[in-house]
């Protein structure tokens, strides 16, 4: 009897130690609220979260919505908002980050706003313009955003 449960207890060990956690998809990782902590626009950094003195203090109020599955809303630096959807776009490059059917639709972008999804977690998504902006003076833009 001890020769079977010493079998069995070994047999369960391996198949636990075998069985790996399925890892979070990336769009479930990121579908969550997210505000800004860190933005440089070019290689100035414009805004951090707490500064007293920031070159663009309405960072305060970015919002980048992605807690539906599907429905994104997107609050920029100068208070406009945006709704529409997004999708997370894996390639063997990198992760993109698009915003699509944006109504209204931002300056220049036929609805659609993309990001370079540099990193992610839970609780932080470092995201790069994919374009300029025409708002910061043409620059590509980085945000680190976090999610209390």
């Amino acid at each position: 009897m001890k020769r079977i449960c010493t079998v069995l207890a070994l047999a369960s060990i391996v198949l636990v130690s075998g069985c790996k956690k399925k890892p979070k998809p990336l769009s479930e990782i990121i579908g969550r609220v997210w505000s800004a902590q860190i933005v440089k626009e070019g290689s100035a950094t414009v805004y951090t979260k707490g500064a007293a003195t920031n070159i663009r203090s309405g960072y305060v109020n970015y919002r980048l919505d992605l807690s539906s599955p599907t429905s994104v809303t997107y609050k920029e630096f100068d208070g406009n908002t945006f709704t529409g959807q997004w999708e997370v776009q894996e390639t063997a490059t990198g992760n993109n980050l698009i915003l699509k059917n944006l109504n209204p639709q931002p300056t220049e972008s036929n609805g659609t706003v993309q990001f370079i999804i540099n990193s992610a977690s839970e609780t932080e998504l470092i995201l790069t313009s994919a374009t300029t902006s025409r708002k910061t003076g043409g620059t590509i833009n980085n945000y680190t955003l976090v999610s209390p």
